[in-house]
């Protein structure tokens, strides 16, 4: 994933040089608002990059007040018009944790709500909606399977790093949901805050993690969301985190 303080074009030539097969694009501030889709679209087809499209996690989009969710509704169609340029087929979107406190108790309905016009609108483009899971009540099993059966064409978007200070973790989702995962974030923690780490700097266990999507016959992408502050360091932990996840992966299992 691009990191949005920094330029996408920048980052995007970057990954590429890292002959990484594809950029978890993200359309947020500071420095990611705006995508010059003719521009992007050269530097994807000169380092063979494919796309996978992340939205502005703090858009209210299930805001209990409709032209708000109408702004938010706008936006997103702005993001799917420009992802769908790139060649992308999933978009992902984070819960919306915004509404009157008196309201908390109907934040599902609420999300339930509002994701019905998003993913037809996605769709219109071409793409899929990944909801990502993250903080309660987006944290179990449960609430998934409430907004999977309401939404029709609602997929998962699979959070390891989430899942590992949520109340159901990644193995329980791969057993559960396994069938609905459309997209996968990899990034290691220590079980309180979402942290970003490179892979075997938390306490994860990521051998569990790989083979529980495997025995949930996920094949499909998998985002390293490593961040740094320190940008010659961030390349050095993507690539030790690519590696690891990579070895992983084609271990065959024991018995």
């Amino acid at each position: 994933m691009n990191n949005p303080s920094k330029s996408i074009y920048e980052e995007a030539v970057a990954f590429g040089k890292a002959a990484f097969d594809f950029i978890d694009l993200t359309i947020e501030g500071p420095r990611a608002r705006d995508v010059d889709t003719d521009r992007m679209g050269a530097i994807l087809k000169q380092y063979k990059l494919a796309v996978v499209g992340h939205t502005d996690p703090c858009l209210p989009w299930a805001y209990p007040i409709q032209a708000i969710r109408q702004a938010c509704l706008e936006e997103l169609d702005r993001c799917a018009r420009i992802f769908s340029a790139l060649g992308a087929g999933i978009m992902n979107i984070h819960p919306s944790y915004f509404c009157p406190p008196a309201m908390k108790g109907s934040l599902v309905e609420l999300n339930i709500e509002a994701l019905t016009p998003i993913v037809e609108m996605a769709s219109s483009h071409g793409l899929k909606i990944a909801l990502e899971n993250f903080m309660q009540p987006f944290d179990r099993i449960s609430t998934f399977k409430a907004l999977l059966s309401e939404v029709h064409g609602l997929r998962l978007h699979l959070d390891v790093g989430h899942t590992n200070f949520g109340k159901n973790n990644h193995d329980a989702f791969c057993k559960d949901l396994g069938g609905h995962i459309a997209h996968v974030h990899f990034s290691d923690n220590r079980g309180k805050a979402d942290n970003h780490m490179p892979l075997g700097a938390g306490n994860i266990d990521w051998k569990n993690a790989v083979a529980s999507l495997k025995a949930a016959n996920y094949d499909g992408t998998i985002t390293l969301e490593v961040f740094c502050g320190d940008t010659q360091m961030r390349y050095h932990y993507l690539d030790i985190s690519r590696r690891y996840v990579l070895d992983l992966w084609q271990k065959k299992p024991a018995h």
